[in-house]
């Protein structure tokens, strides 16, 4: 074997070794990122006030807007210490 085939064997498994370094730090990286993705979606504690609201709105059987507008309005007087207001209960 030549000088020259030698230095290129050399070469070539050099590369090799090296991408194989550089794709093993890549990988943690991405389990990182994806344990950070299911942290975000952790479910989210709700307080007391959100909870009872959510049972009214069940019992009126309110969806969409009208339920959105009614736990809304329900949560902020819980939360102010007064009762619920009479616009939602006629709703």
């Amino acid at each position: 074997m030549t000088l020259a085939s030698r230095l290129a064997v050399v070469a070539i498994a050099s590369l090799f070794a090296a991408g194989t370094a550089f794709a093993q730090t890549a990988a943690p990286a991405a389990k990182t990122d994806a344990a950070a993705t299911t942290d975000k979606k952790a479910p989210k504690e709700h307080s007391a006030e959100s909870l009872e609201c959510s049972k009214q709105a069940d019992t009126k059987g309110l969806h969409g807007k009208e339920r959105k507008k009614f736990r809304s309005e329900c949560i902020k007087t819980a939360k102010g210490g007064m009762a619920a207001p009479a616009a939602a209960d006629k709703k």
